[in-house]
């Protein structure tokens, strides 16, 4: 079958990320790996997280093209890049633990085949292995981009866990607007924007070039944030985790302006686990309200 041009251009974007995040991402698996840890269970949850559940090429491989569209050498900007995605990884352990979420794109998270305890330790090593990667990585550069650099990452991290946190604390709450959680939404953006003011620091831009990289990083951590919002509405058991044990998707939310509609969907979530044919007649509500458009 013959490629849009959408999805070509989709492809290369991914190709793109891929080619500029693998080294990024090999260095931080290694360097975890490489650690000596005696609990086995622990040692192969991490190598199940970073062998085949965890590619994040995504935070390297946009840090590289920040740093290169202000001039910089992208190649500087590897061992940051793996630092990032140890601190990234580390939080996207603890927040399965806060979500309980056992299965994600179809495959089990370590939260689902590892248990919860082993989990948190293995989040706890990743944090420990990024923050010392970052402090070496920082080290040769000068002062005021090191600072600014472990500014941004420690604020960020901050915002993150702020905004994760008030998220939990609305669990369950129906009556939370769409509009509520689009600025939870958009404070988990924070790292996102880092990045890209990181890769641009790194490639010595102007303070105004920061500046405009950084409302890129922003705009593209918002868009890949609603369309994992948009994603979890077509799978039925990310749909089920939500009801169940966290906030519905933005898209959900967005609809119960429309009282009749609002019933409908409570009418569907209310089952135990929800079904593929549920999950489609969701989708379709969804899909059709003007509010989605």
């Amino acid at each position: 079958m013959k490629m849009t041009t959408r999805e070509k251009l989709v492809e290369r974007t991914l190709t793109l990320l891929r080619e500029r995040g693998k080294n990024a991402l090999e260095v931080a698996k290694q360097s975890i790996l490489q650690e000596r840890i005696e609990y086995k269970p622990l040692q192969e949850a991490l190598r199940y997280f970073m062998d085949e559940f965890f590619k994040d090429v995504m935070h390297p491989g946009l840090l590289s093209i920040y740093c290169e569209a202000v001039g910089g050498d992208p190649d500087e900007t590897t061992q940051v890049g793996a630092a990032m995605v140890l601190l990234v990884g580390a939080a996207d352990l603890h927040d399965d633990i806060i979500d309980q979420s056992t299965t994600k794109n179809g495959k089990p998270t370590v939260f689902g085949k590892f248990g919860r305890d082993v989990t948190v330790l293995a989040g706890d090593a990743l944090l420990i292995k990024g923050v010392f990667l970052l402090f070496e990585a920082t080290a040769i550069l000068p002062e005021n981009s090191k600072r600014a650099i472990l500014r941004l990452i420690t604020q960020a991290f901050f915002d993150l866990s702020s905004a994760e946190a008030e998220e939990a604390s609305l669990r369950g709450k129906n009556d939370l607007s769409g509009r509520e959680y689009l600025e939870i939404l958009k404070r988990k953006t924070a790292v996102s924007e880092a990045t890209a003011r990181i890769g641009a620091i790194l490639g010595e831009g102007t303070p105004s070039e920061v500046g405009t990289i950084g409302e890129i990083g922003h705009i593209l951590g918002l868009l890949n944030t609603m369309r994992d919002e948009f994603i979890d509405v077509f799978e039925p058991d990310e749909l089920s985790n939500r009801a169940a044990r966290e906030i519905l998707p933005l898209p959900v939310l967005n609809i119960f302006q429309d009282p009749k509609k609002k019933d409908e969907i409570f009418k569907l979530l209310k089952r135990r686990k929800i079904t593929r044919q549920e999950t489609e007649r969701i989708l379709d509500i969804v899909m059709e309200a003007t509010e989605t458009k």
